[in-house]
């Protein structure tokens, strides 16, 4: 019994330091250290070895913010998971625009796609998405999601990383981001025209932070169908399912959080 106490004690600092991290969205090891009342020493060895696990990601100046294991950290076994939850709002979506929609959640610099309805019914039509990434800064549903974090915290995920590249090893102009995003905000949706693929439009919106995930819903169109009308009549769709899907989902479950790295 005494040789496992150790390793118990080490599972449950962990988990300590875990649910700290959801709740503030990103921590550091003095934080840590302080939460768990030990000394910087241990807390970072802690923040390494969930690091390691792909429980958490390390930004700038040494805070860590949850990592791609982290999504469903906590998740019960008898809660569906999240994007089946979505899945009804996706339906709806799908049957206002009849173009094809995905459900995607936002991971430190990237969009994960979870969930999709094709459009096969239309002249053109568009392959799925399901199981890509794609850099957040040029997928609608990325840049919708980011327009909820905080500027300095845009710049934070964005940092120069200690090998001198900034995340994905992509160039692009962080003060045109910003505008795109505060031009998402103005008008509550972003859009993608032929930023992630040639002949494709995107428009999305994001839903919050839903369960600890960051999500959005997004409706992409052949740049051929794409005009000021039907821009026009995607985003009351997605505005409109938007405020449905939110309505669905009890405020413990559903907070925007712009302070998260």
């Amino acid at each position: 019994m005494s040789k496992s106490t150790p390793r118990i004690e080490a599972i449950h600092r962990a988990l300590q330091v875990l649910r700290l991290m959801a709740s503030q969205g990103s921590v550091s090891v003095t934080e840590a250290a302080k939460h768990l009342d030990v000394n910087p020493s241990t807390s970072s060895r802690i923040l390494a070895t969930i690091e390691a696990d792909g429980f958490a990601v390390r930004g700038e100046k040494q805070r860590f913010f949850p990592g791609a294991s982290a999504l469903h950290f906590g998740q019960t076994l008898i809660t569906p998971p999240l994007h089946e939850r979505l899945r009804p709002h996706l339906e709806r979506l799908f049957s206002l625009v009849h173009e094809t929609v995905h459900v995607a959640t936002l991971v430190g610099t990237t969009v994960h796609h979870n969930d999709c309805i094709v459009a096969t019914d239309r002249a053109l039509i568009l392959a799925s998405r399901l199981g890509k990434r794609l850099p957040a800064h040029l997928a609608s549903s990325g840049k919708a999601m980011l327009a909820d974090l905080a500027p300095a915290v845009v710049n934070t995920r964005y940092a120069p990383t200690d090998q001198g590249a900034i995340p994905q090893a992509v160039a692009f102009n962080l003060r045109d981001l910003h505008e795109e995003l505060e031009k998402a905000r103005k008008q509550g949706f972003a859009v993608n025209v032929e930023s992630t693929e040639q002949g494709l439009v995107a428009l999305a919106v994001s839903l919050g932070h839903i369960g600890g995930e960051h999500m959005a819903l997004s409706v992409a169109l052949p740049l051929a169908r794409y005009s000021s009308a039907s821009r026009r009549e995607i985003s009351d769709a997605l505005l409109t399912v938007q405020h449905e899907a939110r309505a669905a989902f009890s405020s413990d479950e559903i907070a925007q959080h712009t302070d998260m790295v």
